[in-house]
């Protein structure tokens, strides 16, 4: 997909608004992509998800268009307002980034978005991904993502997207395997990869709710 500066259409104030702003001791896309926000006892995690969800409230859809024609630390960060906002208009275009994975680091926001959405759309873009990607046992790109992000929206609908991925020796199993140092890692189960999804949903949640 092709990407532009955001002055190339007039917005060129998005990146230091939205993406650079400091609430801590970094900007803010370094936070969302550390997942430092998500950590007991961060002293600056009131402020933060104060400003964070306020910034969902109130960008403009074109000012979320201009950050996701960009580079990635514009496209993670648009993609967690989005998410936290639930800007489920969003839900073809973020689904058309994570399937063409051009940049790293973003694609785990987007898969948060999708969780947050909550429908069957969601469930069905991530499945897509994991169709695609889970084969290719040489790309380490945002499958565990995908693959939590699954699980989380299986629990919230009552579906089973996730089981022809994660049957013994299904795609999943071949995709972790085929790295030595991620056999048997506990943290690649399915259970801890729903476990790391539900960690920005919920706090997501804990903000947003009234």
């Amino acid at each position: 997909m092709p990407f532009q500066h955001p002055e190339e259409i007039g917005c060129g104030y998005v990146i230091e608004r939205y993406v650079t702003r400091k609430d801590s001791d970094h900007p803010r896309y370094r936070e969302l992509k550390s997942g430092r926000v998500l950590r007991p006892g961060w002293p600056h995690a009131e402020r933060f998800a104060r400003h964070l969800i306020d910034d969902a409230v109130t960008i403009t859809d074109d000012e979320l268009e201009a950050l996701l024609g960009y580079e990635w630390r514009s496209r993670l960060t648009a993609a967690w307002l989005i998410g936290v906002g639930r800007r489920a208009t969003f839900r073809e275009r973020i689904g058309d980034l994570l399937l063409a994975s051009e940049f790293c680091f973003s694609g785990s926001a987007y898969c948060f978005a999708l969780a947050r959405f909550g429908t069957h759309a969601d469930a069905e873009i991530l499945a897509s991904y994991l169709n695609r990607y889970l084969p290719r046992t040489d790309l380490r790109y945002d499958q565990p993502a995908a693959l939590g992000a699954l699980l989380r929206l299986d629990a919230h609908l009552g579906t089973h997207h996730a089981d022809r991925f994660t049957q013994p020796d299904g795609l999943w199993d071949q995709w972790v395997n085929a790295l030595a140092h991620l056999r048997d890692n506990p943290a690649y189960t399915p259970v801890e990869r729903r476990r790391w999804t539900d960690l920005p949903c919920d706090f997501a949640n804990g903000w947003t709710r009234p």
